[in-house]
């Protein structure tokens, strides 16, 4: 009998890699808050939570070029995080056009890590269940 790891662990495999490539998106944005013309970024949630229900991250996506000077697809950053990089839209302009409020993506942040504990703790959950499993306990 073979073990099926995407039964047994469910979605916080998932969910833990989302929160983890979130908190990089996030942590991009705080390290450059002093730099002008940086463009805040933020995951969409919602368009991931669809991509993984409907299979439709499986699938590979390529763009059509019809001119050769068109940018090429490979190694986007929007490739790298599901195509789901959004703009955030900041509360109050700047004059360096810097569109990054710290303190709101310090708190975006740490509400992502409480979120990546508990995906952890329901891996580690996860994990500690089929040991008892195949220990027999």
């Amino acid at each position: 009998m073979s073990i099926n790891f995407e039964k047994a662990f469910g979605s916080a495999e998932r969910a833990l890699i989302y929160r983890s490539q979130r908190a990089e998106v996030l942590s991009n944005n705080i390290a450059n808050a002093d730099t002008p013309n940086f463009k805040a970024q933020d995951l969409d949630f919602s368009a991931v939570l669809a991509g993984q229900t409907k299979g439709a991250l499986a699938a590979p996506f390529s763009l059509k070029i019809t001119n050769l000077k068109h940018i090429s697809d490979q190694n986007s950053a929007g490739d790298h995080h599901g195509g789901v990089l959004l703009y955030s839209m900041p509360n109050q302009p700047s004059i360096d056009q810097n569109t990054v409020d710290q303190q709101v993506e310090v708190a975006k942040y740490a509400e992502n890590e409480v979120h990546f504990d508990a995906a952890f703790t329901r891996l580690n959950g996860a994990f500690k269940s089929l040991l008892k499993v195949l220990r027999g306990d």
